[in-house]
């Protein structure tokens, strides 16, 4: 291989793309899905409950409530809540928006939080700090896969009468203090994207102990109306009442076999995960010009994302450049995320600005996602690592 950087026209790593992540598709999911397939019932069948059922005994709770994606789940459990115009939510800024565009959809405030510099989870000093009047509830986010300091944030939200809601969509699987993830807070969301652990296509869930918000966020799912098809079909009746305003938020029984058979591998591709991460922070020891992000104790990651930080000092050149570099060797690095309070829509409507996170706005400028997917090969995971190594060195000062 030439040491010249394929963006200068020297020979790639990679000939092909390798993506920062993917689904894994194996014989028993299509198996699962045909079966559906060939039923009475293709949406809000058995398989939605049979589903639900999978999550809540893997998430440790009594309820579990699967709708369209995660975005839903979100906009779900803030519903229940009750969030609505004059209320405050607190929120991460470094997310995806659609954890503070659950707030905006029903009226609300949301609230950006600073995160911490090594971690990128939430600050919760910070958080504590934001705290007002006006404020009802509280999302976490597990970013990139590890748990928040849940703990603290109960603590936290016992003290000023606040719900507390697990934003999970990167870290189903893992654990806090030997708990799973989905038992951590009021409500815990996910997310079934096919990059996310469980691949549904698109999906998504909540996940609590309260019954009520369960039943609210089933009519929720459901326009607002006290019962669905296959409720009436098995009472055998035609009425129903639409008690609320609510949304057509179902997701199919294709979907959710799906989810059955990749919720039945998770433990497995959670480990691959971990074992690629754990070389991954190997051999980065020794290139000084990139650190992984730091894993706090008594956690177990769950590495939706590997997140690196570029030591911008070292290098003679931006994240951008590096950025470019490693695409062009064949590596499908990605950033996650633009802090949301940056987005114009929240600068125009809300008055978000510059120099409000300032912890997150300079991690933005130095963080990369490498690939991370349990069908990556051994090869694949040695590519990687030639590619960031390859690039660094080309570009220190």
């Amino acid at each position: 291989m030439s040491d010249n950087l394929a963006i200068d026209g020297g020979r790639p790593v990679r000939e092909t793309m390798l993506p920062y992540g993917r689904q894994c598709i194996d014989e028993r999911d299509i198996a699962a899905v045909s079966e559906v397939l060939r039923s009475d019932w293709l949406t809000t069948g058995p398989m939605v409950a049979a589903f639900e059922k999978a999550l809540a005994d893997l998430a440790g709770v009594a309820h579990a409530v699967a709708v369209s994606n995660g975005t839903a789940a979100l906009h779900a459990a803030m519903y229940c809540l009750g969030v609505g115009p004059g209320d405050e939510v607190l929120v991460p800024a470094m997310t995806f928006a659609a954890t503070a565009n659950c707030i905006a959809f029903l009226g609300g405030t949301p609230v950006f939080v600073d995160v911490d510099s090594e971690t990128l989870l939430v600050d919760s000093e910070r958080l504590e700090s934001r705290i007002t009047p006006k404020t009802k509830a509280i999302i976490a986010v597990d970013y990139a896969g590890q748990p928040c300091d849940y703990d603290l944030l109960r603590s936290i939200a016992q003290r000023h009468s606040l719900r507390l809601v697990d934003d999970a969509s990167h870290a189903i699987g893992g654990t806090y203090k030997s708990r799973p993830v989905g038992s951590l807070a009021a409500l815990s969301t996910f997310s079934f994207h096919p990059v996310k652990h469980v691949a549904m296509g698109e999906g998504g869930a909540i996940a609590t102990d309260d019954a009520e918000l369960s039943r609210r966020m089933r009519m929720f799912r459901h326009h607002g109306i006290d019962i669905d098809s296959r409720g009436r079909e098995e009472n055998g009746y035609w009425f129903y009442e639409m008690l609320e305003l609510g949304f057509n938020y179902h997701v199919s029984d294709i979907q959710c076999a799906l989810g059955i058979s990749q919720l039945a591998k998770l433990s497995e591709s959670v480990a691959r995960r971990q074992a690629i991460a754990a070389k991954y922070d190997a051999a980065l020891a020794d290139m000084p010009a990139v650190t992984p992000l730091a894993v706090r104790e008594q956690v177990s990651h769950a590495y939706h994302l590997y997140v690196v930080r570029l030591e911008l000092e070292q290098l003679r050149v931006d994240r951008g450049k590096v950025f470019d570099a490693l695409r062009a060797e064949g590596m499908g690095v990605n950033v996650h995320y633009i802090p949301v309070h940056l987005h114009p829509f929240y600068r125009k409507h809300f008055g978000t600005a510059p120099g409000d996170c300032p912890v997150a706005e300079a991690a933005y400028e130095r963080i990369i996602s490498l690939p991370m997917f349990p069908g990556m090969s051994d090869k694949d995971s040695d590519d990687v690592l030639r590619a960031v190594a390859k690039v660094t060195e080309s570009y220190r000062r």
